[in-house]
């Protein structure tokens, strides 16, 4: 990484953000990467006290913010995170502290992996703006823009971020004979003769995984669930060992803790080179018990919908595991990856395959943050892009649904390759996150589609999951190619529109949803991408996202437009301990 050796910043506007380039010449341009989602992926106040208090400086409404002001550094809508705290005892909330407080160390380590020194970078920033916008990016790399470099010094984004040695070549990697060079939980270094060496996570940061250890360990003290309790015990010991399925394990027994946490190492989006590598994240989370209760049945329907997948027998012989659950919660902290550009807005995890098969997973939606996008980014959306006689059909319970289907779908499919290539996460390199964000996408609305022809889903109509899902791929296409749920949108966009799923208004400029060839187009794509990710065809995935994971002029003329209406990209938050009345 190049250091910064000015101060220069350039508010790009959205036009840039499309693919017309940034601050920097060709030159600089960032390949196409990563992005945090997803999973996956969201948030953007710094978690320290310190970021929350500027992040508090600029929380304006999209409408109050003047025309010639609106930059870049505007793209994101402010949100509180917060969440009824009453039906929990004086123990519980003082839980909840603790677990906010190992997730800042998370935070920390977060930046160490992105970029490297986080008060270096953040000291240099003189525009108050500009130092908020490098906070949610976690560096000075726009994470909605390709990673392009919003301030001037810094060259492209590292697509192995700072997992590898930054002069280390794919080849060099490839022909590197040592066991564990794929896993999960540990840096690639070179020793003092210059070569490759794996440095385990639990090594490197060892002085801040044991701060976050003994946090955790507070934590089960406090715990009045047991089965809570026992997964923060596993979980501390795992920060300091690296050995995390047992934790796991023990996270998908829990069923009734009304106070929820994830954290650790959890995602592989940052690592761009090869996907290897999980970053550290956090969330806290408060289950709201109504909502997950109206969920909780549809877990079973797992089995039954794998057998009806669109594609031949042998891509879908794994049968999912039958402990998946499905629960509602508020969300009232995020840190590190999950907390980088885009904000997650549902959770499926465990992500250890044999975990999977052997219990499932578990979804967990996350409504409060689902509804601040859907009230602040897509009904504005939609309002500018959807056919007016279609608008009707643009409700939060599709979007809620199509979002939770989406992590449902996670489930479905296949995990291990038919042809003896090993897993298809570790067979398709760094195509498999975009790949699998783009399987639970179609498959999630194909099993929402099943589900009503069962009569099992009774509230609205299937042609509002399909127009609230069009309108959705304009929000998450905005995330650009360095996402993969950006990227995963890309490509269906292209797809569907190729097969005729919707059409464009020429005088209008809106888009309407043709429900026939939708569901056509959806079970086409399905199995495409099904038989790529079951072969472990990694050339095959390449070239479905190299052609299709692109933005048309139409397109980008479209999204263009969002930006002069001043739409947000998406949300970041105000959240802490002190937002919560928590010491």
């Amino acid at each position: 990484m190049k250091l910064k050796t000015t101060t220069k910043l350039c508010a790009l506007s959205f036009s840039v953000l499309i693919a017309l380039g940034a601050c920097t010449d060709d030159s600089n341009k960032s390949d196409d990467s990563k992005n945090n989602e997803v999973s996956q992926v969201e948030n953007t106040a710094s978690v320290s006290e310190g970021a929350l208090a500027s992040e508090e400086k600029v929380e304006t409404s999209s409408e109050e913010i003047d025309k010639q002001d609106y930059s870049r550094f505007d793209i994101y809508a402010p949100f509180t995170l917060t969440s009824d705290l009453s039906h929990l005892s004086d123990n519980q909330r003082e839980m909840i502290a603790l677990l906010i407080d190992a997730g800042k160390i998370m935070d920390n380590l977060f930046w160490k992996q992105a970029f490297g020194d986080k008060e270096a970078l953040l000291s240099s920033i003189d525009n108050p703006k500009a130092k908020t916008f490098a906070e949610i990016n976690y560096g000075p790399w726009d994470r909605l823009d390709n990673n392009k470099p919003f301030i001037s010094g810094y060259d492209a984004k590292n697509k192995g971020a700072e997992y590898y040695p930054d002069d280390m070549t794919v080849t060099e990697f490839e022909n590197w004979d040592q066991a564990g060079k794929k896993g999960l939980y540990s840096l690639v270094k070179r020793d003092d003769k210059g070569n490759l060496t794996l440095v385990p996570y639990s090594v490197e940061y060892k002085e801040e995984l044991t701060q976050a250890s003994n946090l955790l360990r507070k934590a089960s003290e406090l715990a009045e669930d047991e089965g809570f309790k026992n997964y923060l015990k596993l979980r501390a010991d795992a920060l300091i060992t690296d050995n995390y399925q047992p934790s796991d394990f023990a996270w998908m027994d829990m069923k009734s803790n009304p106070v929820e946490v994830v954290i650790g190492p959890i995602e592989t989006y940052e690592d761009q080179l090869f996907g290897y590598r999980a970053a550290f994240s956090t969330y806290v989370l408060i289950k709201d018990l109504e909502w997950s209760e109206r969920l909780s049945r549809f877990a079973a329907f797992l089995p039954e919908l794998q057998k009806g997948l669109p594609v031949d027998q042998k891509y879908k012989q794994e049968m999912p595991g039958t402990d998946s659950d499905l629960n509602a919660y508020d969300v009232v902290f995020y840190a590190g990856d999950s907390n980088a550009g885009s904000k997650t807005i549902a959770i499926n995890l465990p992500n250890d395959e044999k975990v999977q098969l052997a219990k499932g997973t578990r979804r967990l939606q996350l409504k409060n943050a689902m509804r601040a996008k859907f009230d602040k980014i897509l009904v504005p959306i939609s309002e500018q892009l959807i056919a007016e006689e279609q608008r009707e059909h643009i409700t939060f319970d599709a979007f809620f649904a199509n979002t939770m289907f989406h992590e449902v779908a996670h489930g479905l499919g296949i995990k291990n390759t038919i042809n003896d290539k090993g897993t298809v996460r570790s067979s398709l390199k760094e195509t498999a996150s975009a790949l699998e964000e783009g399987k639970a996408d179609i498959l999630g609305l194909y099993m929402i589609g099943k589900l009503y022809e069962k009569g099992e889903i009774k509230e609205g109509e299937l042609m509002d999951n399909y127009v609230t899902f069009l309108a959705g791929i304009f929000r998450s296409v905005r995330f650009g190619a360095s996402s993969a749920h950006g990227k995963a949108n890309m490509v269906r966009f292209n797809f569907f529109k190729d097969h005729g799923a919707f059409e464009r208004n020429e005088k209008t400029g809106h888009y309407s949803v043709n429900f026939d060839k939708m569901t056509q187009a959806m079970n086409k794509l399905s199995e495409k991408i099904l038989v790529i990710q079951g072969n472990g065809d990694y050339e095959a995935s390449k070239h479905l996202l190299n052609t299709q994971g692109i933005i048309s002029d139409q397109l980008a003329a479209d999204l263009e437009l969002l930006e002069e209406k001043q739409i947000p990209v998406d949300v970041t938050f105000k959240q802490g301990k002190s937002v919560l009345g928590l010491k």
